[in-house]
């Protein structure tokens, strides 16, 4: 079990609806030293890869994104989920569902800050269904720049989003992978995976 499954089983909790709360370290309160160890791991999988700048989505990937960006030594971009009057210039729009919050957003990026230049990584703290990440996939191909890998911190693996992702060819990298949860018991099982280790 690795340094993040350890986390959830120890912090974690099984809510009904297949709701995964890990708030108290990762994405409401935040453990750096957990999130800097994450970051590691993701520049350890994604170390042949010439990653020039993370993109997330607002507002949980952020925190896992400036971590893991310090790792690659490269700027982190985030897809805002509303217009404010500092956004200007053109925009890159995805429309985007909220398994979590139930709800549609149209999310966006300033062109100004993606170009066909650029070699991204994804990174987001859950994946479930995959409607955030196809958004910024569609965000990162409407600039012409290219997705180099995605990295999530939990996987929903008993929901579709990371079979599609992958079956669409992109290297797909999640930290835990859960496999199944019970709201009554809270127990939780893993997909089994390869280990890293903590420094």
């Amino acid at each position: 079990m690795n340094f993040l499954e350890e986390r959830i089983m120890k912090d974690g909790v099984v809510k009904e609806g297949n709701v995964l709360k890990v708030d108290s370290f990762l994405n409401h309160q935040m453990d750096i030293h957990l999130l800097n160890e994450m970051g590691a791991e993701f520049k350890r999988r994604f170390a042949d890869k010439q990653i020039n700048k993370i993109l997330t989505i607002e507002a949980s990937g952020i925190g896992i994104a400036c971590i893991a960006a310090q790792h690659f030594d490269v700027p982190v971009v985030f897809a805002k989920k509303s217009q404010s009057i500092n956004l200007d210039g053109d925009m890159y729009v995805a429309e985007v569902e909220s398994f979590t919050h139930k709800c549609k957003n149209h999310v966006i990026v300033a062109q100004k800050f993606l170009s066909p230049e650029d070699h991204v990584l994804l990174i987001d703290d859950f994946l479930a269904n995959g409607c955030a990440l196809q958004g910024l996939i569609q965000i990162v191909q409407s600039a012409g720049a290219t997705v180099e890998g995605i990295g999530i911190a939990v996987e929903k693996g008993f929901q579709s989003g990371g079979r599609m992702i992958r079956n669409l060819g992109f290297q797909l990298e999640s930290l835990a992978i859960v496999d199944g949860m019970d709201a009554a018991t809270g127990e939780i099982t893993f997909r089994e995976q390869p280990q890293w280790d903590a420094k």
